[in-house]
């Protein structure tokens, strides 16, 4: 009864958490094609320059302490009383920090610009610190649905006012609102639907016992947003705003993709993974599930947008974006790996490991940045293909860790990721040989999408794969 319970519990956290990011995507999709006719690539490019911080701000909401409460079997009011003032804390300091470090930015990419929309864009950081322990109370007791809403409801707004901003002619500032206003909003509408509220009778000594775990997540968080925006990083430094706009655009529609994979999984994953992590046995069987969820999706997506990604952006943005559509083509291929890492990411933690975890992040940032500074005076197509190259061998150092936790072996993982990963290309391929004389792009558009879904599908029913019948069931249980 109790396994039919967390299985009952983890399928209704993917539901929504499908759901919440599917429906965010959708509005992500519809107002950043009007964002893109709107503003030309050098404004996208200036606030890509400082994606990371804002990054970092919002990541906030999932790290360091806030995976520390979810860790725990049982966490007290008093506990996330101490984590809530804690955070408030360290968010005006970081603040006040970056505030002061915002002309030594602006002078590292030579853009005088930045200088105040830094300022302005670190905002981020004193929202989400209000957040983070409402955050972490909504996502231990699974409560996907509140969280769905608070988002859903937050990306709506906040985009609506960037779109009517950008009208007016508030450039980039427009697009810095949006992230803002999403943080503020998403944070308010937590505390809305969250039960609990912070008190002065918070337990410091938990912040002490649970800082070595907590500092390493939140470090490795840090890091992970540092690696996913390295190349917006030094793009912009070596190749300026316009060129930088191109790829971020790239960049954007391409976490579009995985992120809905990546965070259905995130509303469920670290609290089941953590449930049954003192059943060896149950718990792999309960990551493989996972893994080939992940792979049944992420594949068939990321490799889809990648084969229409001309015809997308062309049509969706303008022909001033092409080049952009080139560079989605390329790094489609790494997001597609990238939720399936995720969850061996967090698998690692849920076994109390973030040394691991965070020594992992740090190699992989190193490797970046050395790979990237090195060839980088061989051009943007060539760094983008060496982010991919690491991206991919990622996989399998975390898969390495995970086998040592788990004995999840990789002839067991390869069953797992491997079929879901040679048929989506497969289908792509056919896809793709089958409609290249169509000059239309708005029929090709249509019918590669139509082809590669029918093709996927009737191949995995073909094959009786289980993930399909059991998403199938599910669905269909809740219609009746």
């Amino acid at each position: 009864m109790e396994s039919e319970s967390l299985k009952e519990k983890t399928a209704k956290g993917l539901f929504w958490g499908g759901l919440n990011n599917g429906v965010q995507q959708l509005i992500g999709i519809a107002f950043g094609i009007i964002m893109g006719r709107l503003l030309v690539p050098e404004y996208f490019g200036l606030v890509a320059m400082i994606t990371v911080f804002s990054a970092i701000a919002n990541a906030l909401q999932n790290s360091g302490f806030s995976t520390a409460l979810i860790n725990e079997k049982e966490p007290k009011a008093s506990q996330y009383s101490a984590v809530f003032w804690f955070n408030i804390l360290m968010g005006a300091a970081i603040y006040v920090a970056l505030f002061l470090c915002a002309p030594l930015i602006a002078r590292y990419y030579h853009e005088p610009r930045l200088v105040w929309l830094s300022r302005y864009a670190f905002l981020s950081f004193v929202f989400s610190s209000l957040g983070v322990a409402q955050a972490a109370y909504l996502y231990k007791n699974l409560r996907a649905k509140q969280l769905a809403k608070a988002n859903i409801i937050a990306v709506l707004l906040s985009s609506g006012v960037a779109v009517l901003m950008a009208w007016q002619g508030f450039t980039y500032w427009a697009i810095a609102t949006q992230t803002n206003l999403f943080i503020l909003l998403s944070t308010l509408l937590r505390w809305h639907y969250s039960d609990w509220r912070p008190s002065l009778r918070a337990d410091f000594s938990f912040i002490r016992r649970a800082f070595p775990f907590s500092v390493k997540i939140l470090l490795s968080e840090v890091l992970t947003q540092v690696n996913n925006n390295v190349m917006n990083i030094l793009l912009g430094r070596y190749f300026g705003s316009t060129s930088t706009g191109q790829y971020n655009q790239a960049s954007q529609w391409n976490f579009k993709g995985y992120s809905l994979v990546q965070s259905m999984l995130k509303q469920v994953d670290q609290a089941v993974l953590v449930s049954v992590r003192d059943e060896r046995e149950r718990q792999l069987a309960v990551l493989r599930k996972m893994v080939r969820f992940a792979a049944f999706i992420a594949f068939p997506l990321m490799f889809g947008i990648g084969l229409v990604a001309r015809e997308f952006i062309v049509l969706a943005l303008g022909e001033v974006w092409q080049t952009s559509a080139y560079y989605l083509r390329m790094v489609c291929v790494a997001g597609a790996v990238l939720p399936v890492s995720t969850l061996l990411a967090d698998l690692i933690i849920s076994r109390g490991r973030s040394d691991v975890y965070l020594w992992c992040t740090l190699a992989l940032g190193i490797c970046q940045v050395a790979a990237l500074v090195l060839l980088h005076p061989l051009g943007i197509h060539i760094m983008i293909v060496a982010y991919v190259v690491l991206t991919l061998t990622w996989l399998f150092v975390w898969h390495f860790f995970v086998r040592r936790y788990t004995g999840y072996s990789l002839l067991m993982f390869l069953k797992d990721v491997l079929p879901f990963a040679l048929i989506a290309a497969v289908v792509m391929l056919l896809t793709g040989f089958v409609t290249h004389a169509i000059t239309n792009l708005w029929l090709l558009l249509i019918a590669r999408v139509a082809l590669a879904a029918t093709l996927y599908y009737i191949i995995m029913r073909m094959t009786g794969t289980a993930i399909l019948k059991e998403c199938i069931a599910f669905v269909l249980h809740r219609h009746t």
